[in-house]
């Protein structure tokens, strides 16, 4: 078998860590698999290099960040490939551009194009343990590139899929895909299994177990992803197309997100146009705009209330303001202390009465909604920022009480 497997930077974070996947790599590889091995940069290593960035250029060039960055990784597969070396097992590190990982040219959140496959194949028939860079790779015009946080996921899910690798092994500190995050609730479950859907639901919505990017390239390369410990030797979560659990399974996991803030447009006029304007202004801007809420009436301002990421924030208050006399409105508010709470379910498309009990929920812990957001497998609230956990907690305990 070809085993893909990726291990995030809290595993690999030091030597002791290193060790103990390299312990992992190495099981798999004397059980006669041929395997590949994504890495990420040791632990805080990218924000370091980003504060080191910071100290000498604020406002340094999006690719001179990439060419920095990417010394994380090459790091962190040079010293694995020395741990296996130790152990008498043939490996090989490669760099993202060794590989030929062919991306676009957004620096700092690029996207993969397509990927050669002659080394890494080369390699494997040399019964190499093929090391490899996450989070890189290579524009037409030879620079290096990143794919923005969380791409190493991306990274070791677009690599197995090119291989058609008969398996994607996604490591993290957690031992698979919870009902909740663990290390706030818990009494979270473990799941077995999970859509493609839900978990790209998940991920989108802030659980920071799977990059959303390569949720999305698993399910369009069905690609089956199994997430696991490395710290614990045990089966993990299953992301797939089809869940035995789906008709069962009223919601899969509640997930919450600090990264936003929202934004109230207040004193609009009552007519015709002016959402599309509002709109209008933000796109233009590229700004990303999450949950919508129009309130008017006759004793009431006209107001239309958004959330974005809280990166966004500036931008779109700016566009707002450049558009102001075309829109007509008569002030901005920004409330920056909110947070996104949601669940996702498959199957709440045929289960009547989820929303009533995730309300019936935060009205019993005290928590008042802000906004609300519908699709057929998830809800997403507004709530205080200081009230998320206690609202996950609540919501949980409702769902999931044993």
């Amino acid at each position: 078998m070809l085993i893909v497997q990726k291990f995030g930077g809290s595993s690999v974070a030091n030597a002791e860590k290193i060790r103990r996947v390299a312990g992992i790599i190495a099981d798999t590889y004397c059980e006669g698999h041929d395997v590949v091995v994504i890495l990420s940069a040791q632990g805080d290593t990218t924000d370091d290099l980003l504060a080191k960035a910071a100290e000498i250029n604020p406002d340094a060039s999006k690719r001179e960040l990439d060419v920095l960055l990417t010394t994380g990784e090459q790091i962190s597969v040079a010293l694995m490939a020395m741990a296996l070396e130790k152990m008498g097992l043939p490996a090989v590190s490669l760099t993202g551009w060794q590989v030929g990982v062919h991306t676009d040219s957004d620096y700092g959140n690029a996207r993969i194009r397509d990927i050669d496959t002659e080394r890494i194949r080369r390699e494997l028939d040399r019964r190499r343990i093929v090391l490899v860079t996450g989070f890189q790779g290579i524009n037409k015009y030879d620079d290096v590139t990143t794919l923005g946080r969380g791409g190493s996921d991306t990274s070791a899910v677009a690599i197995a899929a090119v291989l058609k690798a008969d398996k994607c092994q996604i490591y993290t500190d957690v031992e698979g895909v919870y009902t909740a995050d663990p290390r706030k609730v818990p009494d979270a479950v473990k799941l077995d299994e999970i859509t493609y859907d839900e978990m790209l639901e998940l991920a989108s919505l802030g659980a920071q177990v799977l990059h959303n990017r390569s949720v999305m390239m698993a399910q369009k390369y069905s690609l089956e992803l199994e997430v696991l410990s490395s710290y614990v030797r045990k089966p993990g979560t299953l992301v797939k197309e089809v869940t035995k659990n789906v008709e069962r399974m009223k919601i899969s996991g509640i997930a919450k997100d600090n990264d936003v803030v929202r934004i109230a447009v207040v004193g609009l006029q009552d007519a015709p146009g002016v959402a599309f304007r509002v709109f209008k202004s933000l796109s233009n801007a590229n700004i990303v705009v999450d949950i919508i809420l129009q309130s008017f009436g006759k004793n009431a301002t006209n107001d239309i209330s958004f959330t974005v990421a809280s990166s966004a924030c500036e931008a779109a208050v700016a566009a707002l303001e450049a558009a102001k006399e075309s829109i007509g409105y008569d002030h901005i508010n920004v409330d920056p202390h909110v947070s996104k709470v949601s669940i996702v379910g498959a199957g709440m498309v045929t289960s009547a009465g989820i929303a009533t009990t995730m309300f019936e929920a935060l009205y019993e812990a005290n928590i008042n909604i802000k906004m609300i957001s519908t699709s057929e497998i998830k809800i997403s609230v507004l709530v205080a920022e200081e009230d998320a956990d206690s609202a996950v907690r609540a919501i949980h305990s409702k769902f999931f009480r044993r």
